[in-house]
């Protein structure tokens, strides 16, 4: 993968955090530094680890899979495109559901997050990425992109409200990207080399 396909990666997974911040800055309503910083990092820890425990459990049993694994890159990516992309048609309304600020809930929306990113270290180890230094630049940009998308999730939460955050449609974009960073792989593979 080049450097722009990473970073647009990255984007693209950082988008459920976004729009999840945003929410959540719905709910807490005022700058809070210390529970936004403990989300954001929370957000960018998870979205970095996943991708490496995903690789590493793949990249043991890559090779039994080498001949169809740019199919299986490109159906991960496909899958979990579509289904952000979907899910952002879905109403969801600006109801105070849950404490955004609680430890709890900071887990686990860090980690319902994260599957995804899970899925895209299993894509990387089908992509040939074999030694864990490689794999270090990508999950730290992963990382750092999810947590400042966090905050900036989070302060645009708090300043505009609902109307505005539901205009942005993050969760679709964010699936657009991964669904085209998907097919790019599969035509490199089926074409180009």
């Amino acid at each position: 993968m080049t450097g722009l396909e990473i970073w647009l990666l990255a984007i693209g997974l950082a988008m459920d955090c976004f729009a999840v911040s945003i929410a959540s800055g719905i709910i807490l309503k005022r700058i809070q530094w210390r529970p936004m910083l403990v989300m954001a990092f929370a957000f960018g820890f998870f979205q970095a680890i996943m991708p490496f425990i995903g690789w590493m459990c793949a990249n043991t049993f890559s090779y039994l899979i080498e001949s169809v694994d740019h199919w299986i890159a490109f159906a991960i990516l496909a899958f979990l495109g579509g289904r952000m992309f979907y899910e952002s048609f879905k109403e969801e309304g600006c109801k105070q559901e849950l404490n955004p600020a609680s430890p709890k809930v900071v887990l686990t929306m860090a980690i319902a997050t994260s599957i995804d990113a899970l899925a895209i270290g299993v894509s990387f180890a089908f992509l040939g990425i074999q030694d864990y230094r490689d794999i270090l630049s990508p999950i730290l940009i992963i990382g750092l992109v999810s947590l400042i998308m966090s905050l900036v999730g989070l302060i645009f939460g708090i300043r505009c409200g609902c109307g505005c955050a539901r205009e942005l449609k993050a969760e679709r974009w964010g699936g657009i990207i991964l669904i085209i960073i998907g097919i790019k792989i599969l035509i490199e593979h089926l074409f180009f080399q």
